[in-house]
């Protein structure tokens, strides 16, 4: 595919005339359309506009690249746009933009577009490209231009490549670029480093991690004879394999305007050698316009222990729900779903997955922020959360074994809220191990990612959650008391409040309060399971809410969002609560206000329905078992309808770069 493939000659407008950003926008999107590439084209044109607001798409020397990935879009394209008098395109170096390229790419996973777009981005790099670009008189000749451009570039690919297999072992620098949205800056880094390298005389190797995944791979043999590292990037790039290398981190934007002075700072050795959980020293003055709050700073963190935990969420509760539907005949049953060889199969495997939920999201969330030797530290801190352990306890235990005791203290779990404290904590406490470290003498350097940093930092974590623990404990004891309190004078009151409880946490001391409260009211007669229901109706709430708003109002959530959320049809109805803490703990203030609201009124309206279970789990699949089934299952769809529309309005359009990450 070549890139006149892409751009028609109706998208292309020489010498045109703007009012303003705004306009130029309006006016490349129609000419987008007009290629017939755009199957939405307010949508495609607020996409646009939408990632313009994440920052400028203007890269100076009068270039400006506007580009939206989205669904709106049903063939990937290019439109292009001359203004002899520009257009004040917000570009960082204060120029007018009188060359501008839209880039429209599909929501889909075939990729093949983005080679075509990255090597259009790289061209602009080149003056005397895009001065023959503003010079054309005509569509044609503009087309000419890049046809003539590119063919040269896929022969000088061609050369390099044999070049580069000549040169093994001879690549004096390397380096790594990447920006978020990976389809244009990524690619103009690595072509403004090839370009500078070759006028100063030096070899380099460019790893390129763009959203069609990374290309042009570094390898060990490349590292180790290298000179150092460049890393130009404004996402989280894989920094272990750098290990004991001078490193020198920049933003991409850097990477774009000042690649000679980047280079420079390899080959005249002032960049730190770098080590596993350490930072590499870093271009202040070029990032600081760029840095990040300390918020997107935090989501970033929490997004990777999320995006690492989704896979044993889904997994888990797709096998639970089998479990429960091999299990039918015993719904009911206080062994519901483990009733035959085959469902406790299923029930044992989900399970299983479900046990390393937690230290998977506390181990990745420590790891994004120290690194690799966080992860052993976050993970032991999750999985001490999950079991909850506290020194009460351990004491409980040392008496059974060494008095033949009776136990006298049970577990009570922290849930993903302790979770996500075990895995900032780890995070950070592992930092501050690695900084206390730095005053240890070089011989020790080897031993303290495999030694000192593990065993130090997971002691230091154990400590905390074991002493934190007792905390989650006490909230579980006093809202249990609180509902043993209330008895049962108004049912429709406590419905809600149970059913609320349950979106609390989700798994968590809260949720798990008001699950035991409803699984114990049910000995008490036809009032207690009229509890239950409400409680079980509040837990099946949470992920259908996702589930819901991720299905009718795409444009709140990433595609990997809407794929994931499908299975929480699933999880919600096999009462599985835990489908939806993946979204709860990536975005909790919207997120669990809205599953509460949902739940609370999925409670009310079975409470007051006289909706009553018999059964303390199994959800949707126990129907048959609980008396008044329609009014139970109104109670689901209306009280999950609620929190998805909630949900939906308090979460804005997610931006292009996230959905094409």
């Amino acid at each position: 595919m070549r890139i006149t493939d892409l751009l028609k000659k109706e998208s292309i407008r020489i010498g045109g005339s703007v009012s303003g950003k705004t306009d130029a926008i309006d006016q490349m999107v129609e000419l987008m359309v007009a290629g017939g590439n755009i199957a939405d084209p307010e949508k495609y044109k607020n996409a646009v506009k939408a990632r313009e607001e994440e920052s400028t798409t203007a890269i100076g020397d009068g270039i400006a690249i506007p580009h939206a990935k989205t669904d709106a879009v049903k063939a990937p394209g290019l439109a292009a746009m001359t203004l002899p008098e520009g257009v004040d395109y917000d570009s960082p170096d204060g120029e007018k933009s009188d060359l501008i390229f839209l880039i429209a790419a599909p929501n889909t996973e075939d990729n093949v577009h983005l080679q075509v777009l990255s090597r259009l981005s790289t061209l602009l790099m080149d003056d005397d490209f895009c001065d023959a670009l503003r010079g054309a008189e005509d569509a044609d000749a503009f087309l000419a231009v890049i046809d003539k451009a590119e063919s040269e570039k896929l022969e000088a690919e061609e050369k390099k490549e044999e070049a580069a297999k000549t040169a093994a072992g001879k690549i004096q620098i390397v380096a790594v670029t990447a920006c978020p949205t990976g389809i244009a800056h990524t690619y103009m880094a690595a072509e403004a480093l090839e370009k500078a390298a070759e006028k100063l005389g030096y070899t380099i190797k460019v790893e390129t991690n763009g959203s069609g995944g990374a290309k042009n791979l570094l390898t060990a043999e490349d590292i180790a004879g290298a000179e150092g590292v460049i890393i130009a990037a404004d996402k989280n790039v894989e920094m272990a394999r750098f290990d004991g290398k001078p490193v020198f981190s920049t933003s991409v934007s850097a990477g774009i305007n000042k690649p000679e002075e980047l280079i420079g700072k390899i080959m005249n050795h002032e960049a730190a050698v770098y080590s596993v959980g350490k930072k590499a020293v870093s271009d202040t003055a070029a990032v600081s316009a760029e840095k990040e709050s300390g918020a997107h700073t935090l989501y970033k963190h929490l997004m990777n222990g999320v995006s690492h935990m989704l896979p044993f969420v889904v997994g888990g509760g797709i096998l639970i729900a089998i479990a429960f539907l091999l299990d039918v005949a015993h719904a009911g049953e206080g062994f519901y779903g483990s009733g035959t060889l085959l469902a406790k199969f299923f029930k044992q495997s989900g399970d299983s997955a479900f046990g390393f939920m937690l230290p998977i999201l506390a181990g990745f969330i420590a790891m994004s922020i120290a690194d690799r030797p966080g992860l052993a530290v976050g993970f032991v801190g999750g999985a001490i959360a999950k079991e909850g352990f506290t020194w009460s306890y351990l004491a409980d235990q040392v008496n059974v074994g060494v008095n033949g005791a009776d136990p006298v203290i049970e577990l009570v779990s922290a849930g993903f809220l302790g979770a996500l404290l075990a895995g900032f904590a780890a995070g950070y406490l592992t930092k501050g191990l690695e900084k206390a470290c730095d005053a240890l003498p070089d011989a020790l350097e080897g031993i303290k990612p495999v030694l000192i940093y593990p065993l130090v930092g997971i002691l230091m974590i154990s400590l905390m959650m074991t002493t934190v623990n007792p905390v989650m404990a006490a909230i579980n004891t006093g809202i249990t008391g609180f509902l043993n309190g209330m008895g049962t004078s108004n049912l429709v009151i406590l419905g809600a409040i149970v059913g609320g409880m349950m979106s609390i946490d989700m798994g968590g001391p809260i949720n798990k309060a008001a699950y035991v409260f409803g699984t114990a009211a049910i000995a008490t007669g036809e009032t207690g399971k009229i509890i239950m229901a409400s409680v079980m109706v509040g837990g099946m709430v949470p992920p259908i809410v996702i589930a819901l708003s991720t299905t009718f109002f795409k444009n709140r959530w990433t595609k990997r969002d809407r794929q994931a959320g499908l299975v929480n049809y699933i999880m919600g109805l096999s009462f599985i609560s835990e489908g939806a803490i993946p979204y709860a703990a990536a975005d909790p203030g919207r997120v669990i206000p809205s599953c509460i609201l949902g739940s609370a009124i999925a409670g009310a309206i079975s409470a007051a329905c006289r909706c009553a279970s018999p059964a303390p789990h199994g959800g949707f699949w126990v129907i048959a078992v609980i008396s008044n089934p329609l009014m139970y299952a109104a109670a689901l769809l209306i009280g999950s309808a609620a929190g998805a529309l909630l949900l939906s309005i308090l979460k804005k359009p997610v931006s292009m770069d996230s959905d094409m990450n």
